[in-house]
């Protein structure tokens, strides 16, 4: 997903072409960009299978096209200012799910690093401690780093999108929370992400989040609250403690 990127794309499409896995199906859904982001995404011609240019309605709109274009086994997503951490990533994963054919998503860690100082780690956002019974304190995998089964897209149908930031959390809700869907934590950092994105750019975006957090759960039948939602921070430091 992209809109007006071209700062940044280019190393997000580089990560993605420098997977060794032999079966990519690369599809870049852009938001109608006025900068240079559409030319640099045709300069990796049929390394990127699929491109649109387009006007959405944010980005689970934007993710809900990708979805619908896709015709992989496995779904994946990333934005166009992360990358894949090595060439590998998709290689793992696709190993670990090729180990059994009934396990539904495997998840890995994101490692937020300072863009004004790329090669420093601040954070490492770790996917092991998720618990289908933790989403009511919002818990989640690091969803960059999440790769699902195309079934449960179609058993849990795709992201709302009057969701801002937080709809993510809301499908999670719906593929996790009342189901036995089978998943295993890939213990490495796949993704690495810039800070200050728009679910990390400050307090105003952190409201937002938690106040659509209470939302998905409460519009899923998850019981929760405010203090329920704002106890993981305390765990949460411990991520910039220990990247």
């Amino acid at each position: 997903m992209a809109y007006n990127s071209a700062s940044t794309i280019s190393e997000t499409l580089r990560s993605v072409s420098a997977q060794t896995h032999p079966d990519i199906e690369h599809i870049v859904i852009d938001g109608g960009s006025s900068d240079d982001t559409c030319r640099l995404v045709r300069l990796y011609g049929d390394k990127v299978r699929v491109f649109v240019s387009e006007p959405d309605k944010g980005i689970y709109d934007a993710m809900n096209k990708g979805l619908a274009r896709a015709t992989g086994d496995v779904v994946g997503f990333l934005n166009s200012d992360d990358c894949y951490l090595s060439g590998d990533v998709l290689s793992r994963v696709a190993q670990m799910l090729a180990q059994d054919d009934a396990l539904d998503a495997v998840m890995g860690d994101v490692e937020f690093f300072d863009p004004a100082r790329p090669h420093r780690s601040v954070r490492r956002y770790r996917s092991d401690r998720f618990r289908p019974g933790l989403l009511a304190w919002g818990w989640m995998p690091a969803h960059p780093a999440l790769f699902v089964r195309r079934r449960v897209f179609e058993q849990a149908g795709n992201f709302r999108t009057d969701f801002r930031i937080a709809g993510d959390f809301e499908w999670v809700v719906r593929a996790f929370a009342r189901s036995t869907r089978r998943f295993r934590h890939l213990d490495a950092v796949l993704v690495r992400m810039r800070s200050g994105g728009v679910s990390t750019g400050g307090w105003r975006s952190t409201l937002l989040l938690n106040q659509e957090v209470l939302r998905a759960c409460r519009d899923n039948g998850i019981r929760t609250n405010w203090l329920k939602i704002l106890s993981k921070y305390p765990a949460k430091m411990l991520e910039f403690a220990r990247p």
